[in-house]
């Protein structure tokens, strides 16, 4: 007899999934889009405020330490209520926060808000990349959760759009670019209402007849009719609800430890490097303006480097394309700390982008393939968690860096956090056409 998430992982793609996809990654563009404006009204306050680069990476990091905290237990809610019901409190949450930080008077007061804003943005991208990685079908499963993935490139554009276009039109540009982060409260009412409950949630919860009622409505939107024998209280292959399995336990616990390490690094080099990028662009002369719009230029590399290892990720498989999309990341960073001029600043930076992107896509498709139902959202929520530790060192690491080197100093040691990265990536166990519930 065919299992629920059997059918499930059989079924080709349809209009439902292309919903779902949708759904989840205008949140997770919406959630890049939020990250992405803080690194323009960094730069846009080092002027209007007169910041020390001390302050601005306070604004950069403490966000950060909200992401950490809201993806740890972001992801424990998500295993306890539900992936939806997390996904829309986490847009509700930091849509509010960061409209309300418009109206900050002061450095204070921004930070405070930036870090409820990181509570939500932290518990989001776990979350919403467990409930897609749950309906994709199994043979392209890594392929569309690198695609969700691929819209935290177009919500970073959008940034970079926002932040040349509307950051530097005025004193207040920055308010302004903060207040369009309001959107994703008003999405929230969306997902809630729009996006189905995952299946493998709800039977982990023996909620045997609503997980029952969104097979049937995938099936339906494929064109066919209901397993044989299929009931709506019970259908065949229905589980009890399952034990709670530590991510540390004998089976888990190697897979855990080189996930975290992979965050850890790829947490570091991002966020370091383009937290600070517009910043260091206005150090090293140019304008607020020019720096902007290489900052976009830069940016726009980040689609392409999620296109390939959306392609790749089901030709050579999850670890390699990780591994090797890491590796490029610590040759590009490597490369722009030695950029000395405006062609050679805007190559380096768009293989930057290109690579590291690429590996973000591929981490969050391993991610959730690692644990069963019971600990998916803890195991991948722990994981981000861990990662944003790392996020809210690097800003903060940056100003430190430059007085005891120069930008070839901090380069440097974004590159080797990526070497790091990559040897984890190779350690962790390759899940191509593997059943979720296999593992």
């Amino acid at each position: 007899m065919t299992t629920r998430t059997e059918r499930l992982d059989g079924l080709p793609f349809t209009r439902k999934h292309r919903k779902l996809l949708l759904g989840s990654g205008l949140g997770w563009a919406l959630d890049a889009m939020d990250v992405g404006l803080i690194s323009f009204v960094m730069a846009a306050l080092a002027v209007h405020w007169s910041l020390t680069p001390t302050e601005l990476s306070w604004i950069g990091s403490i966000g950060f330490v909200g992401m950490a905290l809201g993806a740890a237990f972001g992801g424990l809610l998500a295993d306890r209520i539900g992936r939806r019901q997390v996904f829309a409190a986490t847009l509700l949450v930091y849509g509010i926060a960061t409209g309300a930080a418009a109206l900050s008077t002061g450095i204070a007061m921004l930070i405070v808000l930036r870090f409820i804003v990181g509570l939500g943005l932290g518990a989001e991208l776990p979350v919403a990349s467990t409930l897609v990685s749950e309906f994709a079908p199994r043979k392209i499963r890594g392929r569309v959760v690198v695609i969700l993935e691929g819209f935290w490139a177009v919500g970073w554009i959008l940034a970079a759009v926002i932040g040349y276009f509307v950051v530097p039109a005025s004193d207040a540009g920055w308010r302004w670019a903060l207040a369009i982060g309001l959107v994703p409260a008003a999405y929230a009412l969306v997902v809630r209402f729009g996006l189905p409950e995952s299946v493998r949630y709800l039977e982990s919860k023996g909620r045997h007849a609503e997980a029952e009622d969104v097979v049937r409505e995938f099936e339906e939107a494929a064109g066919l009719e209901p397993a044989a024998g299929a009931d709506r209280e019970r259908a065949s292959g229905s589980v009890a609800e399952e034990p709670l399995e530590s991510i540390w336990s004998p089976r888990l616990r190697r897979r855990t430890g080189a996930l975290w390490i992979v965050w850890f690094g790829i947490n570091f080099s991002y966020y370091g490097a383009f937290i600070w990028l517009p910043s260091l662009l206005v150090a090293q002369g140019f304008d607020l303006v020019k720096s902007f719009g290489y900052t976009l230029i830069i940016t726009l590399a980040q689609l392409p480097g999620y296109a390939v290892a959306a392609w790749l990720i089901e030709v050579w498989g999850r670890r390699i394309t990780l591994a090797v999309f890491l590796a490029g990341s610590a040759v590009a960073a490597g490369l722009f700390g030695l950029a000395d001029s405006p062609a050679t600043i805007i190559a380096a930076g768009m293989a930057l982008s290109f690579f590291n992107l690429g590996a973000w896509g591929a981490l969050y498709a391993i991610g959730p393939e690692l644990y069963p139902t019971s600990t998916r959202g803890a195991g991948t929520g722990a994981a981000a968690a861990f990662g944003r530790i790392a996020s809210i060192i690097a800003p903060l690491l940056v100003p430190f860096l430059l007085d005891a080197g120069d930008t070839v100093t901090v380069f440097a040691v974004f590159a080797a956090a990526f070497v790091v990265a990559a040897l984890a990536a190779f350690t962790l166990p390759e899940r191509k056409g593997v059943a979720l519930e296999d593992t």
